[in-house]
């Protein structure tokens, strides 16, 4: 997988609905000010409706940004089976959702996979999976309202000593400020996502400016 996941947005249409914004709309505004990877995670919505949001994504996203689904491995095969350009890149999964293995059987050896994985022995596992992972989702630098059962905060530090132990390419999670991703990034870090930063935006496409400007800074 070649996919830029430095600035990489998690989709939260309750947020945005708060302020009176489609989720679509904050989408093509974050990507716009860089944001170059997107998840789809709507964890208390219906299937058809993900579906339909995913769709809208796949036609409007440029080519450069990557797609994924978080979970929802029958939306992921409904997109696909019409996605004729091959703009959903791939899947996440949990630790709780189904096993790596079992996922890749079900959607075949081309799309992307990325798991959670916030231990050692986690990692160890993504990184061994026959399966082929192709990065991972290590959380959370700070506390966290976007994820009720997200694991306690391992600060910046923490989080960047546990991604070197994995030879994947590794995105951060977990109440991240734009202050944060230059020492991510200089921690060896792929990438930093981020649900309320662009979500709980005024201006998703200035909060996104200012991640991407963030991350090329030096720590």
């Amino acid at each position: 997988m070649t996919a830029d996941l430095s600035i990489y947005l998690v989709t939260d249409s309750s947020q945005t609905a708060r302020s009176g914004r489609r989720i679509v709309d904050v989408v093509l505004e974050a990507v716009a000010g860089g944001v170059t990877a997107v998840q789809v995670r709507e964890k208390h919505a219906d299937a058809r409706p993900v579906l339909q949001l995913v769709d809208a994504l796949a036609d409007r996203l440029p080519e450069r940004v990557a797609l994924f689904v978080n979970d929802r491995i029958d939306v992921f095969l409904a997109a696909r089976s019409r996605d004729t350009g091959g703009r959903v890149t791939g899947v996440h999964v949990g630790q709780q959702d189904l096993r790596v293995e079992d996922v890749r059987k079900l959607i075949g050896p081309r799309p992307a996979i990325g798991v959670t994985a916030n231990t050692r022995a986690d990692l160890h596992a993504a990184a061994a999976s026959p399966a082929r992972v192709d990065y991972v989702g290590i959380g959370t630098v700070r506390e966290t309202r976007s994820k009720p059962d997200a694991p306690p905060p391992r600060g910046v530090s923490g989080v960047a000593d546990l991604a070197r132990t994995c030879p994947l390419p590794a995105v951060a999670i977990g109440g991240i400020v734009p202050a944060d991703l230059p020492a991510l990034r200089e921690g060896g870090l792929a990438g930093a996502a981020v649900v309320s930063q662009i979500c709980g935006s005024a201006d998703p496409r200035a909060s996104a400016q200012e991640l991407a400007s963030a991350w090329k800074e030096t720590s």
